[in-house]
């Protein structure tokens, strides 16, 4: 194929990727009710499940202090379309998750046709283990770290005088910026797969360099959560098992290339 042939595979293949997003974000757009009332501001509401979990948990411990509740907010919009474009972007970003999967097949089958047969056989399951990491992330930043930020972050008070009034844009932002976050922080293990297979990286330097890596786990937690030590300890713990778990990969991927050179 020329060039001009490759760009336009590879216009079909983005216009099928964007098109499964716009599906599940017009899916998401109709289903309003059930994407803002139980989703969006579910970690707000004392019946979410995460804190029903810690209710549990407290009960069997015997401290009545890990049952939150409701958090005591008071949503609020202030612009005139605020409510109508939080919609609109809200439905976007769970399309974008929802289609991720099928977004990333497609790329894929752009991609797969130029690489060799040891290429081919080294990436396979690529897919399946990318959306698994993603979803996974999702499910995690969702269930474990938005819960706990919003609980912390909600009953922060400065005075009492001081009432949290959050805007509706603020908490979409912060939701989906943990959410996501966690979901590409969790690709570590893939990428660490194809870095080995491209020499550039071993397990003896990720080994040498674990102290600096697990530093930068740490400071990249603190910048992509709110403020708050909690959300970032809960960020840093499952990267830093993700960063021990890639220097096992990383050494799998380096004894079988080492096992092809030998035969």
């Amino acid at each position: 194929m020329g060039f001009l042939d490759h760009l336009e595979e590879l216009r079909w293949h983005l216009v099928r990727s964007a098109a499964a997003i716009l599906v599940f974000s017009i899916l998401a757009f109709l289903a309003k009710d059930f994407v803002w009332g139980t989703l969006l501001l579910g970690p707000t509401k004392g019946e979410f499940w995460t804190y029903r979990m810690m209710c549990k948990f407290g009960e069997l411990i015997g401290s009545g202090s890990l049952c939150p509740g409701d958090l005591p907010i008071d949503m609020q919009n202030r612009e005139m379309t605020g409510q109508f474009m939080m919609h609109i972007k809200s439905s976007l970003v769970i399309g974008i998750i929802l289609a991720f999967p099928y977004a990333f097949w497609e790329i894929w089958r752009f991609v797969s046709p130029g690489l060799h047969k040891r290429e081919k056989r080294a990436s396979r399951g690529a897919v399946v283990a990318v959306s698994f990491l993603f979803m996974s992330g999702v499910l995690f930043g969702y269930f474990v770290v938005t819960p706990v930020s919003f609980q912390f972050l909600s009953t922060y008070i400065l005075d009492d005088s001081i009432q949290n009034n959050i805007d509706i844009t603020s908490l979409v932002r912060t939701l989906s910026t943990l959410v996501l976050a966690c979901a590409f922080m969790f690709q570590l293990p893939v990428i660490t797969y194809f870095l080995s297979q491209a020499g550039l990286v071993t397990p003896e330097l990720m080994k040498r360099y674990r102290k600096h890596g697990i530093v930068m786990i740490l400071v990249v937690s603190a910048i992509i959560t709110p403020p708050d030590i909690y959300s970032q300890v809960l960020i840093a713990i499952p990267l830093v098992f993700l960063y021990q778990m890639s220097i096992g990969i990383s050494r799998r991927v380096i004894r079988k290339q080492e096992k092809a050179r030998n035969e």
